[in-house]
């Protein structure tokens, strides 16, 4: 995992009694262990040399005697682990709606009607995209009104796509092509997270957050995949949101680098 969710008070609860190194090591160590998302190492001078404290190795052993536990396989953290559980679950869950998404375009294909040369043409009505916020499109819900059926917030993703995914593409121009890519989505998502009908407006950005945090841990998606013949391919967001690339990032198939 490259993001986790950090509760402020719930941390402070349990480690008021800890010196700076103390604290230094465990929040050091915590981030190790949701990284790689397997046990730390048994040794507690390679684990301290793992997180930048080989000089601190007894503070590091207090700390993985507090707080982890110790395994056939090195120390573990049953509340990381229960969140590392949780997020592969959210994983596969907008993975398996990704492919309902897609069987459902391929069935509505063979009975949609063609268009003509005027549903084809693009709206040209575009505007800019200022560097913290986005105007949605005509028409499109307020993001902070708490509806039933939640309107596509374009700011609250182009803000996190933005800040997540630094070295990608910054968006300049926000069109009505791009904000239905969007808009499509969006909705696929909040129908495959919805329990009762409803799904929260926090749910709907957390759950995009982890998705640009799982696009940044690909190389190829990145640019950071080299070629003899061609300049690193880079993903920029509306290639991310296209209906076929979607589903695929989704699956994994250019995480296997």
């Amino acid at each position: 995992m490259h993001y986790y969710q950090f509760n402020i008070g719930d941390y402070a609860s349990h480690t008021r009694h800890l010196d700076l190194d103390e604290d230094l090591a465990y929040r050091r160590l915590l981030d190790m262990y949701y990284l790689h998302e397997r046990p730390l190492n048994v040794d507690s001078a390679v684990v301290a040399k793992q997180i930048g404290m080989r000089e601190k190795v007894q503070v590091v052993q207090d700390v993985l005697n507090e707080f982890f536990q110790l395994g056939e396989e090195g120390w573990v953290n049953d509340r990381a682990d229960k969140e590392i559980k949780h997020f592969h679950s959210k994983i596969q869950q907008a993975s398996r709606a990704g492919k309902a998404s897609a069987e459902r375009r391929s069935s509505a294909r063979s009975t949609d009607v063609q268009p003509n040369n005027k549903q084809e043409t693009i709206n040209k009505n575009q505007f800019t995209v200022s560097k913290d916020t986005v105007r949605p499109p005509a028409g499109e819900p307020d993001e902070k009104q708490n509806l039933k059926i939640l309107g596509c917030d374009h700011k609250g993703v182009l803000s996190l796509y933005h800040t997540t995914l630094p070295n990608l593409p910054h968006i300049e121009i926000w069109n009505d092509t791009r904000a239905g890519y969007l808009r499509q989505r969006w909705r696929e998502v909040a129908i495959d997270l919805s329990k009762d009908g409803t799904v929260t407006h926090a749910a709907m950005l957390a759950w995009w957050k982890q998705f640009f945090e799982h696009i940044r841990s690909s190389k190829f998606l990145t640019g950071k995949t080299q070629s003899k013949d061609k300049p690193p391919f880079l993903a920029d967001l509306e290639w991310i949101i296209k209906p076929t690339n979607f589903a695929k990032i989704i699956e994994g198939k250019y995480h296997r680098d």
